[in-house]
């Protein structure tokens, strides 16, 4: 199926697009955040798409990059989410935010999309905490150019250090991400991060 379309910006709507490319008019929704919708008509771009086919009805969905269309693809793989509410997630965060919500498992973070109660925002959390990875894992976009999640190598070192001593990583992350001292070396992560377990 379509994995990207590149074409001119015809025109945009409140959460849609139509792209025009060899003379068709897609017309594809996307998150209303989404750096599409800051493009200007005539401008040419490349969407990222997914195609939804149900009985009654086909929907294209497209997202600016890669990873943010992997994300989609995640959240629509959980039972009970749909593509309207996998949109609705991703127009209420960046994918980089899904991320580390599901990784932390700050459910709560999940509720801000419309439409994505408690329960729902859990068994996202629940289905999807072991398919995504390290933090900085997977393509996914990362922090700063230092890289990782929390943007600090040193950080990132005493993360993955505390998963092989065998903490879980949620636990790890969380006991990371409390840390408020910054610039500090790996070692002393890792002290203050067991202080906290």
């Amino acid at each position: 199926m379509f994995h990207y379309i590149r074409g001119i910006l015809a025109a945009k709507f409140e959460g849609t697009v139509v792209l025009e490319a060899q003379g068709i008019g897609y017309e594809i929704s996307v998150p209303l955040n989404s750096r599409v919708l800051a493009a200007g008509e005539g401008e040419e771009l490349t969407v990222f798409t997914y195609m939804a086919v149900k009985e009654d009805d086909v929907a294209l969905y497209g997202f600016e990059d890669e990873w943010s269309l992997d994300i989609f693809k995640k959240l629509i793989s959980v039972s009970g989410i749909g593509a309207k509410a996998g949109l609705a997630v991703l127009s209420a965060m960046p994918a980089e935010e899904i991320k580390k919500a599901i990784i932390f498992e700050d459910a709560d973070m999940l509720t801000r999309a419309q439409g994505i109660g408690k329960k729902s925002a859990q068994r996202i959390v629940l289905e999807l905490k072991d398919k995504l990875g390290s933090p900085g894992e997977n393509g996914y976009p990362q922090g700063t150019a230092a890289g990782g999640i929390f943007g600090d190598n040193e950080k990132e070192e005493a993360l993955n250090a505390m998963i092989a001593l065998g903490y879980s990583r949620s636990e790890a992350a969380k006991a990371m991400a409390g840390i408020k001292e910054k610039d500090l070396t790996a070692e002393e992560y890792i002290r203050i991060a067991l202080k906290k377990l």
